[in-house]
């Protein structure tokens, strides 16, 4: 008898010890990441006059949104091939830095001036180009207030061009999305915000391609047009 209730005593404490041991085990699993967040949806704008606008591409322009430009160079990397590639494909491509994410560090990027957007950056043929600036709506700019209004960047880059707002791309297969490239030598004109208050901020990274791709042209990256519209 006292063995069995031996037998007894050491099934029940060993029963009792598994729920204590569950979560100490998934304590010790590494945590899951976060899901990325979907991309906002893309957004048409106004085709109306403009009620202000503001040239990004002089001093004046840019100090209203306390703008300051960088720029880098982006390179294309070799990596292995993503999963499920068909036999053969053993080699990826990808872009380096992937700097249109939200809260990217371009401390150690130079700065240049707003006059400076227009210079021809990259090396010619396949080349990619990075620009960054974080943009602060004021209150009012001369007698405009901004207050309630829509504001549109206009991005317009030789040749293509590809705008993140606040770390997205805003965007949607099969739609119009002014956020993606446009057209060879067309501008981005992309929604900031359908009504701004003093204040908002906004993180902008403007990726710059030399096109056509396939062409490999002897030419160069720059802004043809870099602006700020405010529509009532």
């Amino acid at each position: 008898m006292r063995k069995q209730d031996l037998i007894r005593l050491v099934t029940c404490a060993a029963l009792a010890a598994v729920p204590m041991m569950i979560p100490t085990i998934a304590a010790g699993q590494a945590p899951a990441l976060p899901a990325a967040a979907p991309a906002p949806p893309p957004q048409m704008p106004p085709s109306l006059v403009p009620a202000q606008v503001v040239d990004l591409m002089t001093p004046e322009g840019s100090a209203v949104f306390s703008a300051q430009w960088k720029t880098m160079e982006a390179k294309i990397v070799e990596g292995p091939a993503i999963a499920n590639a068909m036999p053969g494909y053993k080699t990826s491509y990808d872009i380096q830095p992937h700097a249109g994410e939200r809260g990217f560090d371009d401390s150690s990027w130079p700065i240049i001036g707003a006059k400076g957007l227009a210079d021809r950056r990259g090396g010619g043929k396949v080349s990619f180009i990075w620009y960054r600036v974080n943009l602060t709506i004021p209150a009012k700019i001369g007698d405009f207030d901004t207050s309630g209004a829509t504001a549109v960047l206009t991005a317009y880059v030789d040749d293509y061009a590809e705008v993140w707002v606040n770390g997205q791309i805003p965007r949607r297969a099969g739609y119009t999305s002014p956020a993606t490239i446009q057209g060879f030598n067309m501008p981005n004109r992309v929604v900031l915000a359908d009504a701004v208050k003093p204040g908002d901020k906004f993180q902008i990274a403007v990726f710059g391609i030399n096109g056509p791709i396939s062409v490999a042209p002897m030419n160069f990256v720059w802004f043809r047009e870099a602006k700020i519209e405010f529509f009532r």
